[in-house]
């Protein structure tokens, strides 16, 4: 019992000591800096300099419960050393995070702090507004209300489009907006964001489910979808 009560009332920089100490018995505990920081999300980083470890959390977990600020210390400093931290950390970790109240208060911070950088919808080859509109008329009867809509500063490759709920926000890689760029293969990856905002996110427990039955059933309606995801590999 009283070890318990010890651990209740550690601080945040004895609590990153205490796990440091858990998964490095043999190294030598650097000194600890924890601070909160107004993120405009829930990351979390930690760096090592010069002997002292500089823990940065966002402030959305000041105040929350020690056996979370426990998970996320495995967590950073896991990765930290490049090593996978255990599930039953990231698994603690998701549950309170996946929790309706830290849904929204999230979802609040992003929408004060956090801005979208995308470029006007009408680029070089392709007008996102009019793909919208031709879309929510064949798939959607015209009954879906347009987010905001535009490309990407950056072209990227990797991630070809995303939507943001807490900006209601569409925005298309730049890298489509090209006449190389088969008009399908954007009606794709636009028709494929629409859904995200048809079909949201799915959180169960620690689980967080993007694609739920529904949005894969819904998908399948698209038309030329195997000719369009082809081209989309091909690039």
């Amino acid at each position: 019992m009283a070890l318990e009560s010890l651990i209740l009332f550690e601080t945040p920089e004895q609590l990153f000591a205490r796990v440091f100490r858990e998964l490095k018995p043999r190294t030598a505990v650097p000194r600890i800096q924890v601070e909160y920081c107004r993120f405009a999300n829930a990351n979390s980083l930690v760096r090592l300099d010069g002997g002292r470890l500089h823990v940065r959390i966002t402030d959305v977990l000041q105040g929350a419960p020690s056996p979370i600020l426990e998970a996320l210390a495995h967590i950073l400093i896991s990765r930290l050393y490049r090593r996978e931290p255990a599930r039953a950390w990231t698994d603690r970790y998701r549950r309170y995070l996946n929790r309706k109240d830290m849904r929204r208060l999230l979802q609040i911070v992003r929408q004060e702090r956090g801005h979208k950088l995308m470029v006007d919808p009408r680029g070089h080859c392709y007008d996102l507004v009019q793909i919208f509109e031709e879309l929510n008329l064949r798939y959607f009867h015209g009954l879906m209300a347009r987010p905001d809509l535009g490309w990407s500063r950056c072209p990227s490759r990797t991630t070809l489009g995303h939507y943001d709920p807490s900006h209601n926000t569409i925005v298309l890689s730049s890298i489509l907006d090209r006449a190389a760029v088969p008009r399908l293969a954007v009606e794709y990856v636009m028709f494929h964001e629409m859904l995200h905002l048809r079909f949201p996110v799915d959180h169960r427990g620690a689980r967080r489910c993007v694609h739920t039955p529904e949005f894969k059933t819904a998908e399948k309606q698209f038309e030329q979808l195997t000719e369009a995801k082809e081209m989309l590999r091909s690039l």
